[in-house]
């Protein structure tokens, strides 16, 4: 059976919360809205919010179902929690017990960075919460809203084209029964390897592969030393960190280079043994207890791994569709900005969409405002996480500054500023560059 959920403004006459009509009868007779949004994860689910706040009808459909697991780095810089809360899910969030922090414990070869994440908005914790949790309480908050239609288990086969113009979409249910639903505008939020990104065209604007090989476990019984936080190393050419997460698990994901068969193949043997060989052998030399904290604790959900992806950014609105999220751009997980952006991006595309009298004499415009907007917001962190993604061995002058960064706090802090936008870039250049100064 399809699940249909949420309330929707009819044309005549509202539907409000408590209402016993039948929500999916009125799906299959109201087959036209203001926008259709495909996947209803982060992206999609915040964009439906919006846009009911903005007075928009939404279509939020997703071939999944809720609560479910995807393989993400989940968690939200201290800036996300800001609009978490504005957009009235916080106490959700936090009433699944996920725990909060607000430090950071960073390790580059032979440097240590330890400090909090400055405040930013009123805001000074972040979270990191199972997907689980999020995406479910995310998806029952925007079906909450009035204009707002969710459906689960239906999924996207075609968009429907009317001239040059994307007017909708056709797809089916699990049952195998197909229909089609049109919109103004459809928006594909369904994540880096995005169905709509391909069947609207949207043409591939940059792209850099990574170097590494990801794996991610789930473990209780883990300690930390001190006050919670996220533990970040990178020794030499591999990367490991650990986030404090929901169900008194955390999260746990090791890096190394794609091109290490070695260990790729000791991962696909026995991926929790290979786990604990790997960090015993990659960070053990080290002066952490990370590896034998490690393995004092236990695995508690089959690990996962991602053999490859690429850093991108697409072109992100045409006539009659956008895209949103990871389908726009993909960076990598280490820089932990997906969430976001999603989030971000979300408010930006109904701002830009209720902005505009008729869409449809002001597709380019919207198109321009939209891609320029997101552009200037997120291009320095893709940039950082196209950094990450490349194994490439920290130079002299690049270990100089990590250390100078570890010995400062305001360094540190200005550093661990430009994940939350507390900082941005040159915020830290100009830290460093005083710094230096005062050494000479």
């Amino acid at each position: 059976m399809t699940a249909v959920t949420g309330h929707m403004t009819k044309k005549k006459g509202n539907m409000g919360a408590g209402s016993n009509y039948d929500r999916r009868d009125f799906v299959e007779r109201t087959t036209s809205f203001d926008v259709i949004i495909v996947g209803a994860r982060i992206a999609g689910s915040s964009l439906a919010y919006e846009c009911s706040k903005a007075g928009l009808s939404v279509f939020l459909l997703d071939k999944g179902s809720f609560p479910s697991d995807i393989l993400s780095t989940h968690n939200f810089f201290s800036n996300s929690l800001a609009m978490l809360r504005e957009m009235g899910v916080m106490d959700r969030l936090l009433e699944t017990g996920t725990p909060t922090y607000r430090r950071a414990h960073i390790q580059f070869d032979d440097t240590i960075i330890d400090g909090e994440y400055p405040e930013t908005n009123g805001e000074s914790e972040c979270l990191c919460i199972r997907r689980t949790h999020l995406d479910h309480i995310l998806f029952q908050h925007a079906c909450e809203q009035r204009g707002v239609v969710g459906i689960e288990g239906f999924r996207v086969t075609d968009v429907i084209k009317e001239e040059d113009r994307v007017a909708g979409v056709v797809g089916c249910y699990r049952d195998g029964r197909t229909e089609r639903f049109t919109a103004r505008l459809v928006v594909g939020a369904d994540g880096r390897n995005s169905v709509v990104r391909g069947l609207v065209g949207s043409q591939r604007q940059m792209c850099v592969p990574t170097d590494y090989a990801s794996y991610v476990a789930y473990v209780a019984d883990y300690r930390q030393e001190g006050e919670r936080c996220v533990e970040f190393y990178k020794i030499g050419e591999n990367l490991a960190i650990v986030f404090p997460t929901s169900d008194d698990l955390f999260v746990v994901g090791v890096m190394f280079p794609l091109d290490d068969h070695h260990w790729r193949n000791r991962f696909t043997i026995d991926p929790e043994q290979a786990m604990r060989s790997f960090v015993d052998a990659k960070f053990g030399s080290t002066s952490s207890s990370f590896p034998q904290r490690l393995a004092e604790s236990r695995v508690a959900l089959p690990i996962r791994g991602l053999l490859g992806y690429d850093n991108d950014w697409h072109q992100g609105m045409g006539k009659g569709w956008a895209l949103l999220g990871d389908a726009l751009s993909f960076k990598d997980p280490a820089v932990g900005q997906g969430q976001h952006d999603a989030l971000y991006g979300s408010r930006v595309l109904t701002r830009i969409l209720t902005s505009a009298n008729d869409w449809e004499s002001a597709w380019e415009e919207m198109a321009r405002s939209y891609e320029q907007e997101m552009g200037s917001k997120m291009m320095s962190r893709f940039h950082m996480a196209c950094q990450f993604t490349k194994n490439v061995p920290a130079t002299e002058e690049q270990a100089a500054v990590n250390r100078l960064i570890g010995s400062s706090e305001e360094a540190t802090q200005t550093f661990l500023g430009m994940y939350n936008y507390a900082n941005e870039p040159e915020d830290l250049g100009a830290v460093i560059s005083r710094l230096m100064q005062g050494q000479l």
